[in-house]
């Protein structure tokens, strides 16, 4: 249950969407039902298939893998990631969508991708949060800046950039810069979850050096971040599946309060795990 999206339905009930792989290591979206008061007792529904691959050849033949919801009027966008395999490096990722328009089950927006590499990003894009505000639709994602041979291969280094659109589907990518490396030893920045809260944007993503963690940064216009990781950001609680790591942060409020839904240990081979905010 990798990289969870969460829909808040009629309290207590959500919907979880989330990532899953097959025997040949091929991800699919999946999505089912839960208690928001009954974590424990799991999913409340049977997972049903929401994205499946993509035809052969195309940027999501290899994985669809959902990493954003968003509501426009009676319709929703499910921003989602394609994988393909690669040669000299293990993988190229894309961004895609799929729209359900008035409670329609998703569909595909079209065979190709809304962002792939280009001239000023030749690796590859992913794990894409986005909001629309006042007509406007903001894109935070995942930007890989290089591949470095490593003695176990490629190792990838990304970091998070931002992009603007007028609609959701055609987004300009001025190459502005969100959230940083902050020094050397961090390698992988990504999945950013965004809020506003009045006029304070805020925003978790996960970064590594040796193992994930979960950031926080907050900006006063959407654009320009200052990280802030303690003390809204996680860390492992070195128990349960999370001995080691924690990553892939979706942020949402429920009513009054603020929750956290995480994978943990082995990048959420295990399950999704949630927090909540004590202020």
């Amino acid at each position: 249950m990798a990289v969870p999206v969460i829909e808040p339905l009629d309290f207590p009930n959500c919907r979880l969407y989330f990532s899953s792989r097959d025997v040949r290591n091929q991800s699919r979206t999946f999505a089912a039902e839960f208690d928001i008061t009954n974590l424990e007792h799991g999913v409340t529904s049977e997972p049903l298939l929401v994205l499946d691959l993509g035809e052969l050849g195309t940027f999501d033949d290899s994985g669809a893998m959902a990493s954003w919801l968003t509501t426009c009027g009676d319709d929703r966008y499910l921003y989602y990631q394609g994988w393909n395999l690669s040669v000299s490096v293990p993988f190229r990722n894309s961004i895609g969508l799929a729209i359900s328009r008035g409670g329609k089950p998703f569909e595909k927006s079209g065979p190709g991708p809304l962002l792939d590499r280009m001239y000023g990003e030749p690796h590859f894009v992913a794990t894409p949060a986005v909001l629309e505000t006042a007509g406007a639709w903001r894109m935070w994602y995942l930007s890989c800046t290089s591949w470095e041979n490593g003695p176990d291969g490629p190792v990838h280094r990304y970091h998070i950039k931002s992009a603007v659109s007028l609609d959701g589907i055609q987004w300009e990518r001025p190459g502005k810069i969100a959230i940083d490396y902050r020094d050397e030893s961090e390698y992988a920045i990504s999945r950013p979850s965004v809020l506003i809260d009045d006029s304070l944007w805020r925003m978790w993503f996960s970064y590594r050096g040796h193992r994930y963690r979960i950031g926080y940064a907050e900006s006063s216009d959407g654009e320009t971040w200052i990280r802030k990781d303690s003390p809204m950001g996680l860390a492992p609680s070195g128990r349960g599946l999370e001995t080691e790591m924690v990553e892939y942060p979706y942020v949402f409020r429920l009513g009054h309060a603020l929750y956290m839904a995480y994978n943990g240990d082995n990048y959420g081979k295990a399950g999704v795990l949630f927090a909540v905010w004590q202020d």
